[in-house]
């Protein structure tokens, strides 16, 4: 009689946590790949509504997506600037959300209140509040706008500054409320990454004679570089999500009830997102540290 092979440790630790999964897999199988099969149906057909409230699909082919990518006058364009404008966030968010994060992981009176107000957006995101934030925006940029920016740019290139990095700053100092907006989620990660940090490895440091810049690089940073790429990912779908080209996809559906179309687009710029998520996550991977 054979005797009966024992699991090894990673065998036994995939096992629990493909069991941790399986209702996340149960139901992405049953609702999120029946809902992409008839997206797929619906951008390779023209969608004709019937009186009687229901509908029709006449399959077109490609034609749906040739419209979205060679006719339409808008969407190449709006899709190039949703993408540019992910690239240009998602560097910024993660560092100023790591930069917030060890201000608010450190002792000071009133700590828990610093961190309810950056999170507050995130609990309260009603009109109220977005009206806030739209009006100081506008307030600041009033401001600014009497500044001689071109001044400071031209300083600038007459040191040596590379003209990509001025222009990176430029839309980054534009959109520094759009930043502060959305880190709200990425500062709580990192927060709990950085409370999970040994306190050991920083008494090393010190005993080491380490500063606090080598601390940084050396303990602090690879300690939470696993819960970068989490919030990598999560900053490049929810700037997705709240992109133009998002509104241009439901425009076509509900203002010119072209379904087909709308969902052409959905899916391109979905596959290009889930492109730049696959070689982000790829190159990040590279360099994170896993402490065990």
């Amino acid at each position: 009689m054979k005797k009966k092979k024992k699991l090894s440790l990673l065998q036994k630790r995939a096992l629990t946590g493909f069991a941790f999964i399986t209702p996340w897999l149960i139901g992405f199988l049953w609702f999120y790949v029946k809902s992409l099969i008839q997206a797929v149906r619906f951008s390779l057909s023209k969608m004709e509504m019937l009186e009687s409230g229901g509908y029709t699909l006449k399959f077109t082919g490609l034609d749906n997506f040739k419209y979205a990518l060679f006719q339409d006058p808008t969407y190449n364009q709006i899709l190039a600037t949703s993408i540019r404008d992910i690239v240009i966030d998602v560097p910024l968010i993660i560092f100023f959300s790591l930069f917030i994060a060890m201000i608010c992981n450190g002792k000071f009176k009133g700590r828990t209140l610093v961190r309810a107000i950056l999170f507050l957006p995130i609990i309260m995101n009603a009109g109220a509040i977005n009206n806030a934030i739209e009006m100081a925006r506008e307030a600041v940029t009033g401001g600014v706008a009497a500044v001689n920016v071109d001044y400071f740019m031209n300083l600038f290139m007459d040191l040596g500054f590379p003209v990509a990095l001025l222009d990176y700053i430029t839309a980054a100092v534009g959109r520094i409320f759009d930043i502060v907006q959305a880190s709200g989620v990425q500062i709580i990660i990192f927060i709990a990454a950085l409370q999970s940090v040994p306190g050991a490895l920083y008494e090393v440091a010190k005993i080491e004679g380490a500063t606090g810049y080598e601390t940084f690089w050396k303990v602090t940073f690879p300690m939470v570089s696993p819960l970068i790429i989490t919030n990598v990912v999560y900053t490049i779908v929810d700037s997705f999500v709240d992109s133009d080209v998002v509104e241009k996809a439901y425009d076509m559906a509900f203002v010119n009830f072209d379904w087909g179309v709308s969902v052409a687009m959905s899916l391109l710029s979905s596959v290009i997102v889930i492109a730049l998520l696959v070689i982000v996550c790829k190159l990040i991977s590279k360099k994170v540290f896993y402490y065990n």
